[in-house]
């Protein structure tokens, strides 16, 4: 009787030894192999070997990766080269991970998934490197030129018109949340723009406020020698005019009517051209070449009233400009100290 159970024992010793030595050559056999359920990112390299792996990771992860990175705004595309961002796609770590997540639990659970098809749930990250100051660098870049200040709207004037200049939001990239979707664009191969979200400042000054913020506007046409009355950015009125004779020009820009006067006096400039006047104060009155009204805009120069009815039409004044006195008496009314006045040819 002891001799069968030595005989016994020494069998299933036998079977367990053939089952062990069957089960490791299995094992062996699967060693190169990536468990079915094991994904690099998006990609599936479940059931293939390893050099397989490596060429389905280099198809469809590390190729595609070096395409440019593209973020979006208003119609324009700003772009960062892999070389720029210093990219560099690891597909021996990511097969290595692959396997090594094939490899996980012990001899028997991987002997019983092998002889029953069973899978391995893994998705393994993929293996990127990029420069993150190339990535700062380049958050810099895109930043500096998507963002901008709130501008109000205005107008551009020129002699015979007013353009509105329409108002635009101020734009401010939202830079961690910029940064956060590149670095998913970076290492997904399919998914290479990324479009820039910002915080929006609304102009003070709308383009539909414009008119009201422009209720009066003054234009000065040196060359034709019109003065044009705005309101509300729409034409009122044109003046026949006198501007600064040769060498005394009218100054052209744009200025502020900053002073208004009735029946002003003469403040004679302390200059060569004024002779003995130079420097004196005329009061209103026959020798007061200033008649009626005045509306001073720069450094002495203003708009007043003249008698001399034939200047009218030409360069003669010694910078300022001369209307008739019925046209200065009806236009001083209507301008306010403030009002904006362009001045140019």
């Amino acid at each position: 009787m002891g001799r069968r159970v030595q005989i016994a024992l020494a069998a299933g010793l036998g079977a367990l030894l053939l089952l062990a030595v069957g089960a490791y050559a299995l094992d062996r056999a699967n060693s190169d192999k990536i468990a079915n359920g094991v994904r690099v990112g998006d990609v599936d390299v479940g059931g293939l070997s390893t050099d397989q792996a490596r060429k389905r990771l280099h198809a469809h992860l590390a190729k595609p990766l070096e395409k440019p990175v593209t973020v979006t705004f208003e119609g324009t595309k700003y772009t960062l080269s892999p070389d720029r961002l210093e990219l560099h796609a690891d597909v021996d770590g990511m097969v290595d991970a692959a396997v090594a997540a094939s490899r996980s639990g012990g001899l028997p659970s991987r002997v019983w998934r092998y002889a029953t098809g069973g899978s391995v749930d893994r998705e393994i990250a993929p293996h990127i490197t990029y420069s993150a100051q190339a990535l700062d660098g380049f958050l810099s870049d895109v930043a500096k030129q998507i963002n901008r200040p709130a501008r109000d709207a205005t107008v551009s004037p020129t002699p015979a018109s007013l353009n509105p200049v329409p108002a635009r939001d101020g734009v401010t990239v939202r830079a961690d949340d910029l940064r956060s979707r590149l670095r998913s664009a970076i290492e997904s191969p399919g998914h290479r723009t990324v479009s820039a979200r910002v915080d929006r400042v609304k102009p003070q000054v709308t383009t539909d406020q414009l008119a009201q913020k422009y209720p009066t506007f003054i234009t000065i046409d040196r060359a034709a020698f019109q003065l044009r009355l705005w309101k509300s950015l729409k034409l009122a009125k044109t003046y026949t005019i006198a501007v600064g004779q040769a060498g005394l020009e009218t100054p052209a820009g744009e200025y502020t009517i900053n002073d208004k006067q009735v029946d002003p006096a003469w403040h004679v400039p302390d200059s060569a051209w004024a002779g003995g006047l130079a420097g004196k104060v005329i009061p209103p009155g026959p020798a007061d070449p200033l008649k009626a009204r005045w509306m001073g805009f720069y450094n002495g120069a203003g708009i007043h009233g003249t008698d001399d009815l034939a200047s009218l039409g030409t360069a003669a004044s010694h910078g300022c400009v001369r209307m008739s006195i019925p046209d200065v008496e009806e236009l001083y009314p209507q301008v306010q100290v403030g009002t904006p006045i362009y001045i140019g040819d």
